[in-house]
């Protein structure tokens, strides 16, 4: 037996002793916790615990930690950058057990949440307040899991991402201690922002197991429209001047032709098979009125056509579609995954960079449809890939490369939302040069045997100890 394998074992036997049928060592539970929904190939987890609280995520920790065995944090499973796959084996810490609404204060419209508590199961708690958490990334997604991604979506334009509403954090750091990082008051100058630091940091610093996070009223009114134009450049020039006049949308989200074809034949939708925006806008029932009209104004003069309703039905079944959208582009090839892309540039690029990789991919003889919240310069093309394919692999590779360098030209991202986890860690050195060697500065003080998520962020080195750092 080896040295690893003689520390896994012994970390496991003191976990089984502090969480009893909580630690599990089945092989069905073990391969739910070895995938996300990226296309990267799984990796199983050598057991898996499942927390209830901060003290014992702590004690989780502080084992092993000191066994150094790593720990992969787990909440809902919807990533789409391998970010939960464990591929130096070690525990998976599952948090969808800290399921707890702690604290709400309508007064000061903010909320402290456990990090297993989901987006929706949040709304649905603060139905009758009046107030609502906007950050939605199409998944169901635990509220943990957006800050460790730094995840935003289809509302951003209008209410920021993660970061923005982020007010604190409780996280739980490699070695077992517990720190509570910012606070509830709207804006602090104390000392360095940890909050955002450990927002966006993927698993790989600290365990982050109770957020406090800012709140929104629930708007007045909603309508919601589409537009469909005869070429994509269309779509994206009245995305773009809508944001420019400072037009309050709550989201505007792109369709190219090909992810409407599949989202048609997914959701059993007859939209136009054209390039299409999905559009929702937030406010008083004559304030929405009043931006419908201006973007449709917009919308004529790029060649589109525009059609806006308030009944809640159609916006729901349009949008579910949209959230759908990722399975629809699978669907084109059953038995495929998706390779999903997440560049975003300015907002004045944004036409250049989505109609440059749209005419790349046509070239493929792979299926890569193109969505996006193009109203912050944030999109994606899923390439539907055969991921037991060399051939395919290479080919995917090769489109991803041609969206990422482009994006990076323009002064863009490698990923807008999605984060680095395995699929992107190369583009990180390639977008900040020495900074990265400051992050891995960062992340050896904080956890200087590795345990944390290790092979993620970083491409690996020969000084990373506990695994793939």
């Amino acid at each position: 037996m080896s040295k690893q394998t003689q520390s896994v074992a012994a970390a496991i036997d003191e976990l089984k002793a502090l969480l009893g049928e909580r630690l599990s060592q089945s092989m069905a539970v073990r391969e739910q916790h070895g995938r996300d929904e990226s296309w990267h190939r799984p990796a199983l987890p050598d057991a898996v615990a499942f927390a209830r609280s901060t003290e014992e995520v702590s004690r989780i920790l502080a084992i092993c930690n000191r066994h150094r065995v790593p720990v992969i944090p787990f909440g809902a499973g919807t990533s789409y950058e391998g970010h939960l796959i464990p591929v130096a084996g070690g525990i998976s810490l599952d948090l969808s057990g800290m399921d707890r609404i702690l604290r709400v204060s309508a007064e000061d419209m903010d909320v402290t949440v456990q990090a297993g508590v989901r987006r929706k199961q949040l709304n649905e708690y603060l139905r009758d307040t009046g107030l609502f958490f906007p950050i939605d990334p199409g998944a169901d997604a635990t509220i943990g899991g957006m800050c460790a991604t730094r995840a935003s979506g289809t509302t951003t334009v209008r209410y920021g991402a993660m970061r923005e509403n982020v007010l604190g954090l409780t996280v739980v750091l490699a070695d077992g201690r517990v720190i509570r990082t910012g606070g509830r008051a709207r804006k602090s100058a104390s000392g360095y922002d940890l909050t955002r630091l450990f927002v966006g940091s993927e698993g790989t610093l600290g365990v982050i197991t109770e957020v406090t996070l800012r709140l929104h009223g629930r708007p007045e009114a909603t309508a919601f429209a589409t537009c469909h134009f005869a070429t994509l450049k269309g779509a994206v020039d009245t995305a773009i001047q809508t944001i420019q006049m400072g037009i309050p949308i709550a989201r505007v989200e792109l369709l190219d032709e090909v992810m409407i074809n599949a989202v048609n034949r997914y959701s059993r939708l007859d939209l136009p098979e054209q390039p299409t925006l999905f559009l929702e806008f937030h406010g008083s029932a004559q304030g929405v009125v009043e931006q419908a009209r201006a973007v449709e104004e917009l919308a004529v003069a790029n060649g589109g056509g525009f059609r806006w309703s308030d009944r809640e039905e159609e916006r729901g079944r349009l949008w579910r579609a949209r959230h759908a959208a990722a399975y629809a582009a699978k669907a084109l090839r059953p038995g495929c995954e998706n390779w999903a892309t997440d560049v975003c540039v300015p907002i004045s690029h944004l036409a250049e960079v989505i109609t440059y990789i749209r005419a790349e991919a046509d070239k493929s003889f792979l299926p890569a449809p193109v969505l996006g919240h193009v109203g912050d310069g944030n999109f994606h093309m899923a390439i539907v890939v055969d991921r037991n394919s060399p051939e395919e692999i290479a080919e995917a590779e090769r489109l991803n490369r041609l969206l990422v360098t482009k994006a990076l030209e323009l002064g863009g991202t490698c990923t807008g939302e999605h984060g680095i986890g395995l699929g992107k860690r190369e583009f990180l050195l390639q977008e900040h040069g020495e900074g990265v060697a400051v992050m891995r500065a960062i992340k050896q003080a904080l956890d200087p045997s590795n345990i944390l998520n290790p092979g993620k962020l970083f491409v690996p080195v020969a000084s990373d100890v506990a695994g793939q750092g």
